[in-house]
């Protein structure tokens, strides 16, 4: 198909995106919540042939010999499925942001002027290896009263092509229309680019993947993007930290999913700590074959750490690579992730109160931690029940994005004869 065909496809299902778009603006809430049940309950019944299609995505990015966190991204089986069943249940059960009154006064002149949420219209998502992505951007898409056009990485197209073919079959049968999902299914790059110029039928594009991805969509689209930045997340230990404590932290920050955006890429050590905590720290990621490096201070102390480059202090790995710097103070930590990091999520262990207030105020980030793990950052970890990305801009939404996060508002005003002089 050449690149015409591939725009006039991904336009006419943007035109059908839009008007099942003016068909939700009035859905109700047990509409919506009816339609979100069915959902979840198709794909626990199609899982065999869900999980089967996402093998087939698996077996072939292990044969082109791609990166074991992206094959970690990619793949499903049934735990990971039936959780994202379970978040649309937990979706359905939060209140529906759709018509919540944000404001309303009454002026001199006996204008009633009000504020209330309403739906964006059409979302496009552009996203890379990531079904579970799939599930939750449907669902919380049609919650908040939007349809959304779905354009996931060529890696995971059978996964998502099963998924999306349980959750519009379930659409079938009820009040909502099946034309509020669609997946754009051609994975060449002509249907991004024909996606990013769909103004005036998709409202807003919300890319999530890496830098590349990001950039390609702000530097194109005409259409309004809300930027999901790489997490180049930071752990500073400073001088009155737990260090056993610590230890956990850093462990869990970094391995338990290292290929994710919240995941721990740069530790940070106070001098003064650095030699009692350094070696035990360093011998419990090796053991986790994380690969360590470092900067010379470090090295000094743990002299098996790989020396690290400019370039590492800037990189988001999604894998098992940690970079390591010491630190004289916690001004210096801050000013090193003024310097290198996104503006995801950043977090201080310490017992200084005055020293976490610190961070808290001068850390600019979606998400800033004292005594905790950056892992944290995430839409149902903080009650959102899913989040379609995390938002690492200022405008309209910062942070996991929910619900309300995939509303705008319109004034609405009651007036009695008032003309203006």
């Amino acid at each position: 198909m050449n690149s015409e065909s591939i725009a006039e496809k991904v336009r006419n299902q943007a035109m059908v995106a839009r008007e099942a778009a003016r068909r939700l603006r009035s859905a109700s809430t047990v509409e919506k919540n009816s339609a979100l049940l069915a959902m979840a309950t198709a794909l626990e019944r199609s899982s065999d042939d869900i999980l089967a299609a996402n093998q087939k995505d698996v077996v072939a990015v292990r044969a082109k010999g791609l990166s074991a966190a992206l094959v970690d991204r990619l793949a499903l089986d049934q735990k990971r499925l039936f959780a994202a069943a379970e978040g649309l249940r937990e979706v359905a059960a939060l209140p529906d942001p759709v018509g919540a009154m944000v404001s309303m006064g009454r002026r001199p002149n006996g204008l009633e002027v009000g504020k209330v949420r309403v739906p964006l219209g059409v979302i496009g998502i552009i996203y890379e290896a990531r079904p579970n992505v799939t599930v939750d951007a449907a669902g919380l898409c049609l919650k908040a009263g939007n349809a959304v056009i779905l354009r996931g990485g060529s890696e995971a197209l059978h996964s998502n092509m099963a998924i999306v073919a349980a959750m519009s079959e379930a659409l079938r049968s009820t009040a909502l229309p099946e034309q509020a999902i669609q997946l754009i299914d051609n994975t060449d790059r002509a249907s991004v680019q024909a996606l990013m110029r769909q103004s005036g039928l998709v409202d807003v594009l919300i890319p999530r993947g890496g830098r590349g991805l990001i950039s390609t969509v702000m530097e194109n689209a005409t259409v309004p993007v809300i930027q999901t930045g790489e997490g180049n997340c930071h752990i500073f230990v400073d001088k009155s930290a737990d260090l056993n404590q610590a230890r956990s932290i850093i462990i869990n920050a970094k391995c338990q999913r290292p290929g994710v955006c919240n995941a721990l890429e740069t530790l940070l050590v106070h001098r003064e700590i650095a030699e009692d905590l350094l070696p035990s720290v360093a011998q419990d990621l090796q053991a986790k074959e994380v690969t360590l490096k470092g900067c010379s201070k470090s090295q000094a102390i743990v002299p098996s750490l790989e020396e690290a480059t400019f370039a590492d202090w800037g990189t988001e790995y999604l894998d098992l690579i940690l970079a390591i710097k010491v630190v004289d103070s916690l001004d210096e930590a801050i000013g090193h992730i003024e310097e290198y990091g996104t503006g995801h999520s950043e977090a201080i262990l310490t017992n200084d109160y005055t020293n976490a207030r610190r961070f808290l105020e001068m850390v600019d980030a979606a998400a800033v931690y004292v005594n905790t793990s950056t892992r944290f950052t995430d839409g149902q970890q903080f009650g959102l029940g899913a989040e379609i990305g995390i938002s690492t801009q200022k405008l309209h939404a910062r942070g996991p994005m929910g619900l309300e996060e995939l509303t705008s508002t319109k004034f609405i005003i009651y007036g009695n004869g008032q003309i203006r002089e």
